[in-house]
């Protein structure tokens, strides 16, 4: 995969991480709003995907822009553990189990792709496919290794810079 990152800062902070200046623009939008005092720089790059996963970001090298909500949704996303959840798995995580919807939203306007690994949330339907795989698999084999072999066979669900590279970022993720 050769996609190009675009990584924009804020004040030192990462605020994006983007195939494209959609990001860009609303971190615009928003600092527009702000007194000229409240941000001191901006600075935005280029990176590959191999330096995208090698980047070794902590929350607090974030800058991010969203409601309370939205960046809860978008903490518990960047504290899980690397493997595929549901919507449902991750309104759960925030404590608003009946906020499947406002978690969707949140998971599809993540700012900082492959850092808050949103490429990881698919489709319960899929997820729940995978566990079945999984179950006949252990029941009728020995097969305990990887599930990426699954990867090409279930719903990634949508992802803003398309299946292709969300399928990569996930097999990606879950193999490091």
């Amino acid at each position: 995969m050769d996609t190009q990152w675009i990584v924009t800062e804020v004040d030192g902070k990462v605020a994006s991480v983007a195939a494209d200046y959609r990001h860009f623009a609303a971190i615009a939008s928003v600092m527009a709003s702000e007194a000229p005092e409240a941000v001191n720089g901006v600075r935005t790059y280029k990176i590959s995907t191999e330096e995208l996963v090698s980047l070794k970001l902590g929350w607090e090298d974030l800058r991010l822009y969203g409601s309370k909500f939205q960046t809860g949704v978008w903490k518990a996303l960047f504290e899980m553990e690397r493997h595929l959840y549901s919507y449902s798995d991750i309104a759960a995580m925030v404590g608003n189990p009946l906020g499947v919807r406002a978690v969707a939203h949140a998971v599809a306007i993540n700012p900082v792709a492959f850092v808050i690994p949103c490429h990881l949330v698919v489709p319960k339907e899929s997820l729940d496919r995978v566990h079945a795989i999984r179950e006949t698999a252990r029941t009728t084999t020995l097969f305990q290794g990887s599930d990426l072999y699954l990867l090409d066979s279930i719903d990634v669900g949508d992802f803003a810079y398309g299946d292709e590279i969300k399928r990569e970022l996930i097999k990606i993720s879950l193999s490091r």
